[in-house]
């Protein structure tokens, strides 16, 4: 299912960008927009784009308990600030660990309910 399969990139993504963080930090360099953060941010920011659209769809169609669309509005928001921000050593570490935690956690519950809501269909259908 496409929709599991971009949210575990998001997911890897995010422990990326927490290597990506301190790495620049140990380096003290700052990359060369064009050449690493920009080309990086797109390739991401369309993944979020195609992956929004994808868990909006599926919170419609199965209306999970605990799970809504202003939720992964506000993951997809988020990622898209420290995508950038991890290509710099400038950036305030705690507010940006933060932000990854909390998106992190986001999408491992979102991916834990389509993995469900997978199963559960399955089995139904065996029934």
């Amino acid at each position: 299912m496409l929709v599991i399969q971009q949210t575990s990139k998001l997911i890897d993504e995010c422990d990326q960008c927490v290597s990506r963080f301190w790495q620049m930090r140990e380096e003290d360099r700052t990359p060369d927009f064009f050449q690493e953060v920009k080309p990086h941010a797109d390739e991401i920011h369309q993944l979020l784009k195609e992956w929004q659209q994808e868990a909006n769809t599926w919170i419609q169609k199965n209306r999970p308990k605990y799970m809504h669309t202003q939720q992964i509005a506000s993951a997809v928001e988020s990622m898209e600030q420290f995508v950038v921000q991890s290509f710099y050593k400038e950036t305030s570490k705690k507010r940006f660990l933060d932000a990854i935690h909390s998106t992190s956690y986001t999408l491992k519950i979102f991916e834990r309910l389509v993995k469900e809501g997978v199963t559960d269909a399955i089995e139904e259908t065996n029934d």
